[in-house]
């Protein structure tokens, strides 16, 4: 991350929630808003230890409210509770979510599977940017909005088609709500990273950081550097600050040009090739997603 004593702080005295905030990308989030002047961070999640952890060693400016995405009643308890705590809310950062827990291919699919994951990645995002917009509305914030897409929203794909289709969703979300808010000065934009060596990534694929980063970079167009958190967390910063007062409906693509230099590789734009890379058929990456383990979310995709 950018030293924010370097520069100025681009987030002085506001108040945000970051869903998914217990780990990866959400975590790093949080600590990016702290150090660049946030006022308060929540961070919501299901996972108590690490939610909790995290918060305290970010430090006073940051508490943990447990939050379960597919609960509307729980994300409207969370929005209320921060404003009724600080006073406002000016940033949303909606990024909790899963990937796909089976194959997921046409002749296959499991629309069980699909309805668990919908329900995460595309009904817990929905509420989040609805619950959050009726508080800023009424408490006159012109707030930002930022939800956690991937490439995988403009790709097609073979397999693991659900998680592709939550994210076509995601998108179409942001951009539908920007159009309905706009006219109160809240801006709705989504960020879509590629693959980054998160501890979700690196467990998937059972290996190290250095060693996903190395079996990535290859697969990008632009040379010099592989795509690691603070890019991302980079890239929420700019969208949920006044850097980007005059940006709404925009996907923001972090991914080294990964999208279309693959999709000319291959002719058809698809996700078939970055998914088959992944051991056992798994397709995986860096937004902040999160697996299913147990009864949980984890937060780190692509």
């Amino acid at each position: 991350m950018n030293d924010p004593t370097s520069s100025k702080k681009k987030l002085e005295g506001k108040v945000a929630i970051i869903s998914g905030g217990a780990s990866g990308i959400g975590e790093a989030t949080a600590r990016h808003f702290a150090d660049h002047g946030a006022r308060a961070v929540v961070i919501a999640d299901i996972h108590d230890e690490r939610g909790c952890q995290g918060a305290a060693s970010i430090g006073s400016r940051c508490r943990y409210i447990k939050c379960d995405v597919t609960d509307e009643q729980q994300v409207k308890s969370l929005v209320e509770s921060t404003v009724q705590i600080y006073g406002q809310l000016d940033i949303m950062f909606s990024n909790a979510g899963i990937i796909s827990t089976c194959e997921q291919n046409i002749l296959d699919f499991d629309l069980i599977a699909c309805d668990y994951l919908f329900a995460i990645n595309v009904r817990g995002v929905a509420a989040c940017v609805k619950h959050t917009a009726r508080a800023m509305v009424k408490g006159g914030i012109r707030g930002s909005i930022v939800c956690t897409a991937s490439v995988t929203a403009t790709m097609g794909a073979g397999t693991k088609i659900d998680y592709t289709m939550s994210k076509h969703a995601v998108l179409g979300l942001v951009r539908s709500a920007s159009k309905g808010l706009g006219e109160h000065g809240i801006r709705v934009n989504c960020v879509s990273p590629s693959a980054v060596a998160t501890p979700l990534l690196c467990h998937e694929m059972d290996t190290t950081v250095e060693e996903v980063e190395k079996y990535f970079e290859p697969m990008t167009s632009l040379k010099g550097g592989v795509l690691k958190v603070r890019h991302v967390t980079d890239a929420v910063l700019f969208l949920a600050s006044e850097d980007s007062a005059f940006v709404t409906g925009h996907n923001l693509i972090v991914d080294a040009y990964f999208v279309l230099h693959h999709g000319h590789e291959d002719g058809k734009n698809s996700a078939n090739g970055m998914y088959s890379k992944f051991p056992h058929g798994q397709y995986e990456s860096n937004n902040n997603e999160r697996r299913v383990c147990g009864d949980g979310e984890l937060n780190d995709t692509l």
